[in-house]
């Protein structure tokens, strides 16, 4: 049982931490909407002592559609500058050609 070798990625695959920057650099946007995600969550949470009379289900409602909101954001983010990139590969591609 000593043979720690089971996890480890065989030969052509990436380890995880490869893994994780390669999506980070094709999709930059997805990690900031994940932090921001968490931030909100954290803060609800750190709030959740200090909320008065507010009932908590209201409580909660609000901070669920906070860190939706932080992950729409950063999609939706993704998604233009996505756009963007693939429409300036083309006008750089239709400048070339010409």
């Amino acid at each position: 049982m000593s043979n720690k070798s089971w996890w480890e990625p065989s030969d052509g695959e990436d380890t995880v931490s490869e893994k994780f920057l390669r999506k980070t650099r094709e999709s930059p946007l997805v990690p900031i909407g994940l932090g921001g995600f968490l931030v909100v969550a954290a803060y609800g949470i750190y709030r959740l002592k200090a909320r008065g009379s507010t009932k908590m289900s209201i409580h909660l409602i609000h901070t669920r559609v906070a860190a939706q909101a932080c992950v729409v954001g950063a999609i939706m983010l993704g998604a233009v500058y996505t756009m963007y990139r693939d429409f300036s590969k083309r006008m750089a591609q239709d400048s070339g050609e010409k």
